[in-house]
């Protein structure tokens, strides 16, 4: 049986490159819809997703997502662009492309030029005067070239990457966990503080004088966190509503968690906060089988996605929503004694049944 085709491992600036394109489409000048479904193509198959999952969620056929895989295993970034065929022959070649973009990079005083950084006037005269290799190139097409390669005009910047000394040794532990322990690995998660917003209307009313609709600058209803797990196995999200974070709220999603599966080992794939390390949940985890496989610090692409239908979330703010609005969240009330709902969700199973 042949292997199953996925991504490579990605690295820092990679997944920080591509999360910024799935999320706000790319920069001003590369936006492109051929370029964000690649990218979310290529950021699903890192979260674990096989072929199949993925050409439904693009809406594409397997083939193509796995020649999409394929190129960028290949090219890395630059397989995202997409090349468009057609036109009249280039005027410039592959090689004075490879030389401009060199050029544009190198700083103008190793060049021997009388200043520190390039202007497209610049730049295209000196070009167009380089003795052994001239190009003669517009300051339009110029900027073009410079935009399709990805090379812009910006200051100096410091980048950070995860300085986790066993970032590879997780990554490779949740790699593992992803393609051989899926119905004993579940994605972890937290989201909050959540709260009732007012929104505005609209109504007919006297020019000047409309309704006044009272800010909610004070929380009398309270604020909630939602606990969510996702089952990778059974393409599943389970939610817990808290009214706090902590050590004992997460202790409790973690026992949710223990319960849907009935022995063996359980794999809880998280982040590094420090109520997830505290000796309380590393005890209980120790003596109930549940192993903590923990993402390299300050990296936010290595754990599975949790991803659901909208109509799970919708239900999940609805269950949240009927809570706040009975006043069970405030302080110190009947809310506060209240033992925290477990909402097992499904998507088929809610739209059905549209259970509270």
């Amino acid at each position: 049986m042949a292997p199953a085709v996925k991504v490579r491992r990605l690295s820092d600036e990679e997944g920080h490159q591509l999360q910024r394109i799935v999320r706000r489409g790319g920069g001003k000048t590369d936006r492109s819809i051929v370029k964000w479904r690649r990218a979310l193509v290529v950021l699903a198959s890192a979260g674990g997703n096989d072929v199949a999952t993925i050409a439904r969620l693009v809406q594409t056929s397997p083939d193509r997502v796995r020649e999409m895989i394929h190129s960028f295993n290949d090219k890395g970034m630059r397989a995202l662009d997409p090349q468009w065929a057609g036109g009249r022959p280039r005027r410039i070649t592959t090689e004075q492309r490879r030389r401009i973009v060199a050029t544009a990079k190198k700083r103008p005083r190793s060049l021997g030029q009388p200043f520190s950084r390039w202007s497209v006037r610049k730049l295209a005269y000196y070009l167009a005067t380089k003795k052994g290799w001239k190009i003669s190139i517009s300051r339009e097409r110029l900027r073009q070239i410079l935009a399709e390669e990805q090379i812009t005009f910006q200051r100096t910047k410091t980048w950070k990457e995860s300085p986790d000394p066993l970032r590879e040794e997780k990554l490779a532990r949740i790699e593992y966990l992803l393609e051989n322990e899926r119905e004993r690995t579940f994605a972890f998660d937290e989201f909050g503080p959540l709260a009732i917003k007012p929104e505005g209307g609209s109504c007919w009313a006297q020019i000047s004088r409309p309704q006044r609709l009272r800010a909610n600058y004070h929380k009398p209803h309270g604020t909630r966190q939602l606990f969510a797990f996702y089952s990778l196995g059974a393409d599943r999200l389970y939610g817990r509503i808290e009214p706090k974070k902590g050590a004992r709220p997460t202790l409790r999603a973690l026992q949710a968690i223990r319960a849907h599966v009935a022995d063996g080992p359980v794999y809880v794939i998280l982040d590094n906060l420090n109520h997830h390390r505290g000796p309380m949940v590393r005890e209980w985890c120790a003596a109930n089988d549940v192993e903590l496989v923990f993402t390299p610090m300050e990296l936010r692409f290595g754990d599975p996605p949790l991803q659901q239908p909208d109509d799970e979330m919708i239900e999940i703010c609805a269950q949240l929503r009927a809570e706040l609005s009975a006043g069970r969240a405030c302080p110190g009330g009947e809310g506060a004694r209240r033992r925290p709902m477990d909402c097992g969700l499904r998507a088929s199973a809610q739209r059905s049944t549209r259970l509270p």
